[in-house]
């Protein structure tokens, strides 16, 4: 006899799916309107998107109306760090729930001084597991991979990669000094999300930060 508890459980996992995919697509809607491009980051803890955003803000900053939506279990750090760069922050502090999902995404945008955001990058909560199954109602999805995570990163945790429209592989200027080995990494890579592009940054020294704008005004020029 099948265990009555395990229907039951996935019931109420579609029921909590199928609301957020219900805000998610008002979300992306309210973004349409603004003609705004929302880009969902995700990573583990410490790959590097809140030093990926200082350094995109900085660059883009009097270029684009930028805003950016921080996810953490808790603290503002990140948002902190991210003030006096031109750009719009809110901070969502999630307490003890390890992704961000599209309520919170639709109060945090209610939250925003500039209602005419030309980008507005949604940081996610740093876990590799959970944010791949919530749409917060972007257009598109980032994936960083730092160097110092290891090159089977993607073989490890597939989903979140089979997610992505772009992977930032992060912290470049550390990379032989670690021992990174690139071609296992990109191997890795293409294997688990072939025809991915991938971009090869370094926020500190900025390699790769041209091509990363440039993809940026290629996904907001999508927008009608």
């Amino acid at each position: 006899m099948s265990d009555p508890v395990s229907p039951r459980t996935i019931v109420i996992r579609e029921s909590v799916l199928d609301k957020n995919r219900a805000i998610a697509r008002a979300n992306r809607e309210r973004f349409d309107a603004w003609r705004c491009l929302a880009v969902n980051l995700l990573s583990s803890p410490g790959a590097g998107k809140t030093a990926l955003l200082e350094r995109t803000l900085s660059d883009l900053n009097g270029r684009r109306r930028l805003a950016v939506i921080v996810g953490d279990l808790a603290t503002d750090n990140d948002a902190q760090r991210m003030n006096n760069r031109g750009a719009d922050i809110v901070q969502v502090n999630t307490g003890d729930i390890c992704h961000l999902d599209a309520a919170m995404v639709a109060r945090a945008a209610e939250q925003l001084t500039d209602r005419t955001p030309e980008v507005c990058f949604i940081e996610n909560v740093g876990n590799m597991v959970c944010p791949a199954a919530f749409d917060l109602g972007e257009h598109a999805r980032v994936v960083l991979l730092s160097v110092t995570e290891g090159e089977d990163k993607p073989l490890k945790y597939p989903r979140i990669f089979h997610t992505a429209n772009l992977i930032l592989v992060t912290k470049m200027d550390i990379a032989d000094a670690i021992g990174f080995d690139r071609q296992a990494a990109i191997s890795a890579l293409n294997r688990t999300c072939p025809g991915v592009p991938i971009i090869e940054v370094s926020s500190r020294t900025g390699l790769g930060m041209a091509e990363w704008h440039s993809w940026i005004e290629t996904q907001r020029a999508l927008i009608r």
